[in-house]
């Protein structure tokens, strides 16, 4: 994974575009500017709108070429982001250091998957927010017909919601809905997709 992550950010174009994600966009901007951690971030087009908003970002990626196009992007957007390399499930922070995690179209494997997700909220303040923006199993018949439509072809990698209410129990449920959309994110999210969307917030008394 990491070498094709590698060989679709190498180019001087940015894959998924420089504008951060409408939903992750709409939801940030209702929360007050705290620190945020933003896995699987890419090129850094998210990470780099939640900085010129006043957030503290921290962001990370199995892809040392995704890191330099976002550090890339950052300093023409003339904004700070602290950009780690590594795998979810090696990198670790302290328990209660950010205020949001946001994964947006981060699809682990799914033997990894719930471990991951319940490891990232550890890493969330009690009363803290998480963003999510996920292909939904659905989307494998818009991928069928349009290749640009994005995300894994692997069925196991996509999600439903009911996925996603397993994964995050010590949250409460502000938006938790699965719905078909259009992307226009770079050359690689284009056109109809179905997609989960989430918004949670951690419980006072969450571990």
């Amino acid at each position: 994974m990491k070498e094709f992550w590698n060989n679709r950010y190498q180019n001087k174009e940015y894959a998924y575009g420089e504008s951060p994600n409408l939903y992750f966009q709409a939801q940030l901007s209702g929360l007050t500017p705290g620190k945020i951690l933003l896995p699987a971030e890419g090129e850094g087009r998210n990470a780099v709108f939640a900085a010129s908003k006043g957030w503290e970002v921290t962001a990370f990626d199995i892809s040392e070429a995704g890191k330099e196009k976002a550090e890339q992007l950052a300093l023409k957007n003339g904004v700070q982001i602290k950009y780690l390399t590594g795998d979810a499930e090696d990198l670790e922070f302290e328990e209660g250091s950010f205020d949001v995690i946001a994964l947006i179209f981060a699809h682990f494997p799914e033997p990894n998957r719930k471990r991951i997700h319940q490891q990232l909220s550890k890493y969330l303040k009690p009363g803290g927010h998480i963003i999510i923006e996920a292909f939904s199993k659905k989307h494998l018949a818009h991928n069928l017909i349009n290749e640009k439509a994005g995300g894994p072809k692997d069925e196991s990698m996509l999600y439903t919601a009911d996925m996603i209410r397993s994964d995050f129990p010590g949250c409460q449920i502000l938006e938790l809905t699965e719905t078909d959309t259009v992307l226009q994110e770079g050359n690689y999210h284009q056109g109809q997709a179905s997609v989960v969307r989430f918004l949670g917030k951690k419980n006072v008394f969450a571990g």
